[in-house]
């Protein structure tokens, strides 16, 4: 093969893939196919073709599993299953008192839902990923030979401690997918311990992500060490934005295009939703051609928070009496209460979690508000 055929060929493969479009390619091919080893599985979010991407925060990595289900039609998709901690318990030989669901996620691909949890409490529990199909079954996720792909935090926080001192436990806080990388909240051992990481995939190199910097409002200051708890994407002035809430309860806007290695980033508090309050899942959504965040909190309800005027919205720079709110207007939903987890199933439902009485968790399908 002479090397002016070879250049040519060069040429034609790059123009290939910069114009090609992400969703055409075959984002599996760069996993490997073996025993996947998780010591916890918390924040899920999914990629294109069913790719799964699951938190480990005790290893403080991120890993990529090739689900294989990638075909479905979620807007004809109603799922509904009754003590989903028991179903689970009874899968794992034990009791759903001893199952604690720690996130969901709609596998876009295929409306079936997937769920990450741990049997048992404290350092012995063991992880396990569920898949709860369109027609309400619920399987274990088997790992034994899978194809997956790892990426490795470089500055996780130390492990030990309980509690709230257990900051490894705080490594991924959250994640998603969005244009060719994962973003990753969670804390890191630096200074501006909070950290936003923008991570490519397929995953080859991690770097210690940017630091972030917001001014809490109900707190009346700059913080760095507030990890977001739960956040969202959204085009502001056809820009990608992160939309990141923190506990008690602010919530703020950063330019995806800010979050860079080593970088400090100062982001933009657009609303105070109330102290006394952690922001459990959010996710954007249209409805009668208007966009909305839903989001899910441990005292305050669900929230339906308005998205007009998000890009003009004044900076929260000063401090916001205690049980009051500024920014962003928003309604409490009284119809959707106990719930703990939710996510977008199509354009006019939900699947959420749902702490009913007793103990008991269910899987629920609810209409948008």
């Amino acid at each position: 093969m002479s090397k002016r055929f070879s250049l040519i060929s060069l040429s034609v493969l790059v123009l290939f893939l910069f114009t090609t479009p992400l969703q055409a390619l075959d984002l599996t091919t760069g996993l490997k196919s073996g025993k996947l080893e998780l010591t916890s599985a918390g924040p899920l979010g999914f990629g294109p073709q069913g790719i799964l991407f699951v938190g480990d925060t005790k290893a403080a990595q991120i890993s990529a599993i090739d689900t294989g289900d990638a075909k479905g039609d979620p807007e004809a998709v109603t799922v509904n299953v009754k003590g989903l901690n028991e179903v689970i318990a009874g899968l794992l030989g034990t009791t759903g008192s001893d199952v604690l669901i720690n996130d969901m996620a709609v596998n876009p691909a295929s409306g079936n839902t997937y769920v990450s949890a741990s049997s048992g409490r404290g350092p012995a529990a063991k992880p396990v990923l569920l898949r709860v199909s369109t027609s309400g079954k619920v399987t274990i996720v088997s790992l034994k030979n899978v194809k997956h792909a790892t990426a490795k935090l470089p500055n996780p926080p130390a492990p030990g401690g309980t509690g709230r001192r257990n900051q490894r436990s705080q490594s991924i806080t959250d994640l998603a997918y969005i244009d060719g990388r994962v973003i990753v909240a969670g804390l890191s051992n630096e200074e501006f311990a909070s950290t936003l990481r923008a991570i490519p995939f397929p995953f080859q190199s991690v770097d210690g992500g940017a630091g972030v910097e917001i001014y809490h409002g109900a707190h009346g200051k700059f913080e760095t060490r507030s990890p977001v708890r739960t956040f969202t994407t959204y085009n502001i002035d056809k820009q990608p934005h992160l939309l990141a809430a923190y506990t008690c309860t602010p919530l703020v806007k950063f330019p995806l295009s800010k979050l860079k290695a080593g970088s400090k980033v100062k982001g933009t508090t657009i609303a105070e939703l109330g102290n006394r309050n952690r922001p459990l899942d959010m996710f954007v959504y249209t409805k009668n051609g208007k966009d909305y965040i839903l989001m899910a909190n441990s005292s305050r309800g669900v929230m339906k928070i308005t998205t007009d005027n998000i890009a003009d919205q004044e900076a929260i720079t000063k401090r916001v009496e205690s049980g009051k709110t500024a920014g962003q207007k928003y309604d409490t939903i009284e119809r959707l209460k106990g719930i703990v987890q939710l996510d977008r199933l199509n354009s006019s439902h939900a699947v959420v979690l749902v702490e009913s009485g007793g103990g008991s968790v269910d899987l629920s399908t609810v209409e948008l508000p």
